[in-house]
């Protein structure tokens, strides 16, 4: 029998028109967006309609996939589907940790829009960028780094693939040493550098957000970017901020699900990032993927109510 993970995407795989499928099919899904919207009204419409230039915005993203993921979620229950462990890229953490029961989708939200606010504001006071660099092991790429002391290694997403973040000027002079060595890389749809220290004072504004809100011990494991481990009854509150300003970890956490046996990732939300990553990290793992109605009931067959 399958072991099943859900895992939710991060900011970056934001599109206009993303829920706006599942909204008018699923009730459930869409009891729990007109819960988001009357908490950030006008959500709703630029989710749907766009423009991307505004849905990209910080945030904005992060409240706006909290909903959709999270929205995923909730039709993918009323299916009778329900995984046993979860993990989140990114921003995806959080709906991940909601999905666990760690927070309710209220508390979630909120906490997401403060995390967007904060982290769109030291974006704006420190700008920065991230870039995807292809086809260089980990160690490869720190040798390079060398030369280029403002930017960090901060996502390690899966072999060859691990992204880089750091004030704009660094990061095109970073981009024009690795064209002229014949190597690739990829500027990400972010508005920020994230995961680096030019977040530190957004993390630090996200734990004094987080120090009231009731937090409970995860109903099933859910894995940390931070540290590529299940969270425990005690240290969400302290792993949630620091993730902010430290390098995600997710071809670690997906090496350790596998371990720990999980062998099918069902993905919750918009596009096939993490799939691909998957497939990368664990070969022989099944990769399935939801964004709307039609991709939550396919699942579920696959599924066949294993999970």
């Amino acid at each position: 029998m399958a072991r099943v993970a859900i895992v939710f995407p991060g900011q970056g795989a934001q599109q206009p028109g993303m829920g706006q499928a599942l909204y008018e099919a699923s009730p459930e899904a869409r009891a729990l967006m007109d819960r988001a919207e009357g908490m950030m009204p006008g959500l709703l419409e630029t989710c749907f309609g766009g423009p991307m230039e505004r849905l990209t915005r910080t945030d904005i993203a992060q409240p706006a996939l909290y909903m959709v993921e999270s929205a995923l979620a909730e039709a993918l229950l009323a299916e009778g589907v329900r995984g046993q462990a979860a993990a989140g890229f990114s921003l995806g953490e959080w709906p991940a940790c909601r999905y666990a029961g760690i927070m309710g989708f209220e508390a979630g939200f909120e906490l997401v829009r403060q995390r967007g606010a904060f982290m769109q504001a030291c974006a704006q006071e420190s700008p920065g960028g991230m870039a995807a660099v292809l086809r260089l092991s980990a160690d490869q790429l720190n040798e390079l780094l060398k030369r280029h002391p403002e930017l960090r290694a901060v996502n390690f997403n899966a072999p060859g693939q691990t992204v880089v973040a750091g004030p704009i000027p660094a990061l095109e002079a970073f981009e024009q040493d690795l064209r002229g060595q014949g190597l690739r890389s990829m500027r990400l749809n972010v508005a920020g550098a994230f995961h680096s220290p030019l977040m530190e004072k957004a993390a630090g504004q996200l734990s004094r957000a987080l120090h009231d809100t009731p937090l409970n011990s995860p109903e099933i494991p859910v894995y940390s970017n931070l540290t590529a481990l299940p969270y425990a009854a005690d240290t969400a509150r302290d792993w949630l901020p620091r993730q902010l300003a430290s390098p995600v970890r997710w071809e670690e956490s997906i090496r350790n699900m596998g371990e720990a046996g999980y062998d099918t990732f069902l993905e919750l939300g918009p596009g096939r990032v993490l799939s691909g990553l998957i497939g990368k990290i664990l070969p022989g793992a099944s990769t399935l993927q939801a964004e709307d109605m039609d991709g939550i009931r396919q699942a579920a067959e696959q599924l066949g109510g294993q999970a």
